[in-house]
């Protein structure tokens, strides 16, 4: 079954800022909330869908990514829950959104009947750029990155503790994390649940922090990170490294290191998708007389045989000299334009010669049949 777009999930239009969208949430959320609709499957399948879609469209780099590529650019990795998003997901991420209104439950419900695990912190996603050639993209390569981020703290090894101190049990939350109340509503009591303000949601307390990281467990530092790009990669393509990014504060987990592909142009060839693009210049006696020439290509150079009467506009085809498809094995191929170059500055005995041929039968522009323009051939290509 196709999945559902998000903008329809919550019933906004494309261009919703994000107070819109959190309105939306709020009214999905309330509306089909399991303690408001026990035992009702399909009203906990709309919670979870109105949960997934909000924490897509309000991080503004997944919504760009949902909005350029739809679930494809937000599944497996690339952000959402990709379709296993459970009740204890639901209350743990968002249960500081809206104040903790969906951190906890109406009239006791706890998001699965299990108690709310701690908070664990999460390092940021760093991003870089990186530069190929068509040489490098042909072949795939590996790039070793030099990265500033934030490394573990070498003197607490990121414990954040000096001296390996002991942590101490939060005695506002009492180690859950989690501070609670409870409310009259008209909907009965409500328990909301909301990040603990003294641990910041650890449930612990460090006696004696790092003098070196002040607690934090991280420090500014640098990796060299070796990355394998695989060939056939394009501009604009990102491909994620999994805990190489900011180091995670107190050996929480790492974030990722998102790298983004840019190409550099080549000096003689251009890209169109898995296919290479070359511009063959030859001189009109090559042309008319016909000729073998060494062209460019990714593996070294290539001799190609011009035919006698070769007309400008013609397409030739290497088939297998473009570059690999990322998805599959297919190679793309190499297609030649050939242009007839024409001198702009001409000796009196060249203009002599060319005057004698100007009268000639055979240099009077004559297309046949066979003579097809650079569209049917292109149109004859593709068929």
């Amino acid at each position: 079954m196709a999945k559902k777009d998000f903008y329809e999930i919550l019933g906004v239009n494309r261009n919703a800022n994000d107070a819109e969208l959190k309105k939306a949430y709020r009214q999905m959320a309330l509306k089909y909330h399991p303690d408001k609709n026990p035992d009702n499957k399909e009203a906990e399948e709309k919670f979870k869908e109105a949960a997934e879609a909000y924490e897509v469209l309000s991080d503004s780099e997944k919504r760009s990514r949902y909005d350029q590529f739809g679930h494809d650019g937000v599944k497996n990795g690339g952000g959402g829950y990709g379709g296993g998003m459970s009740m204890d997901d639901i209350f743990s991420h968002f249960g500081d959104i809206f104040g903790g209104a969906f951190g906890g439950s109406f009239g006791g419900f706890s998001g699965g009947g299990g108690q709310r695990q701690r908070r664990v912190n999460k390092g940021s996603n760093l991003r870089v750029k990186v530069r190929l050639t068509l040489e490098e993209i042909h072949t795939g390569v590996e790039k070793k990155l030099k990265v500033n981020k934030y490394v573990p703290c070498n003197t607490c090894k990121g414990s954040g503790a000096e001296g390996g101190s002991a942590y101490s049990t939060c005695s506002t939350c009492r180690g859950t994390g989690h501070v609670t109340r409870v409310t009259n509503t008209f909907l009965g009591q409500m328990q909301t649940s909301s990040t603990c303000p003294t641990c910041s949601g650890e449930g612990q307390i460090i006696q004696h922090k790092c003098v070196h990281c002040a607690g934090n467990g991280i420090v500014k530092g640098e990796e060299i990170i070796p990355v394998n790009i695989p060939a056939g990669v394009s501009e604009g393509i990102q491909l994620s490294v999994n805990g190489k990014g900011n180091a995670a504060a107190r050996g929480g987990i790492p974030g990722d290191l998102i790298i983004q592909i840019e190409e550099a142009p080549h000096d003689h060839l251009q890209r169109d998708g898995s296919n290479l693009m070359y511009d063959l210049y030859l001189s009109f006696p090559d042309a008319a007389l016909g000729t073998s020439v060494d062209i460019p290509t990714l593996d070294g150079k290539a001799r190609i045989k011009i035919e006698p009467g070769t007309q400008a506009g013609r397409l030739l085809r290497l088939k297998g000299k473009g570059l690999p498809s990322l998805n599959s094995y297919n190679k793309g191929d190499m297609l030649i334009t050939i242009n007839v170059w024409t001198p702009k500055n001409l000796s009196r005995q060249e203009k002599e010669i060319l005057e004698k041929l100007q009268t000639s039968d055979n240099f009077i522009p004559s297309p046949g049949a066979k003579d097809k323009s650079f569209f049917d051939r292109m149109r004859e290509y593709f068929q």
